[in-house]
């Protein structure tokens, strides 16, 4: 992506300070990421359904409650919207080099897990609980925005409209509803290794409350795909579960296949 540094605001050119840009190449979303001094900024079209002001509010909301991002600055002109956040220092969860002790990895993503399930929901404005959830998988399956080049292979040929017949026989009747981070994979939990803690959490505007499970499922997933599904058992094990809810586990992994 090339920007046109004098079509962006005053403020924002201003906060960037001529510093050198590296695109980080991680990650699937559509939004253009760069790295910029000891900051990110993201870009998004105003026409995409998924939005940064979604980000915004969130981290805005989770100031003192996680280690997450500050909000250096949020902007919209007739093409992009703008998302400057701090740094985080820390290495991502899905570092190779952690190969070398992969228990130490698991026990820390438990950490992280337990740190964001135990925020309290009472004044939560981010409801992402199944009725919400359910509607907008629908919705993006009606228009399109469901890319289906991109299933997990057991879903590999499958059309988004199969898919979604498939997540409604499968809808857990109950939920047990704590705060969520939303994409809990690793690239998004950072880690201080030599100090053995979180370190921060990113990529959190699908953050609110949800089941519990959605997070869990998105992390054995991540982990499987990471390093290796014989470390899934533990992952559970860390995070004070001795009976795993299998069944909620491969209906949240469904679900996301629609986000």
């Amino acid at each position: 992506m090339i920007i046109d540094l004098t079509t962006i605001s005053e403020e924002l050119r201003h906060l960037l300070d001529n510093e050198t840009w590296h695109t980080v190449t991680i990650g699937c979303s559509g939004t253009y990421v760069f790295r910029i001094g000891e900051a990110y900024l993201k870009i998004n079209p105003v026409s995409a359904v998924d939005r940064l002001d979604d980000e915004r509010t969130r981290l805005e909301w989770l100031q003192g409650r996680l280690p997450v991002p500050r909000v250096l600055y949020y902007g919209a002109d007739t093409s992009y919207e703008y998302l400057l956040l701090s740094a985080i220092p820390g290495i991502m969860a899905c570092e190779q080099s952690l190969r070398d002790d992969i228990p130490k990895v698991v026990r820390l993503l438990a950490q992280g897990l337990r740190m964001i399930h135990s925020i309290p929901i009472h004044d939560c404005p981010f409801d992402r609980s199944l009725p919400i959830t359910m509607e907008l998988a629908r919705r993006r399956v009606k228009l399109g925005l469901v890319d289906e080049s991109d299933f997990d292979a057991e879903q590999a040929g499958k059309y988004a409209s199969d898919l979604y017949a498939e997540l409604l026989k499968q809808r857990p009747q109950t939920e047990d509803l704590v705060f969520t981070h939303g994409d809990y994979c690793l690239p998004n939990i950072l880690l201080d290794w030599q100090r053995n803690r979180i370190s921060g959490f990113i990529d959190l505007a699908r953050a609110g409350i949800a089941d519990r499970y959605h997070d869990l499922a998105l992390a054995a997933r991540s982990l499987a795909f990471n390093f290796d599904a014989r470390w899934i058992p533990l992952l559970f094990q860390e995070y004070g579960l001795a009976e795993p809810d299998e069944n909620k586990i491969r209906f949240y992994k469904l679900l996301d296949e629609f986000f």
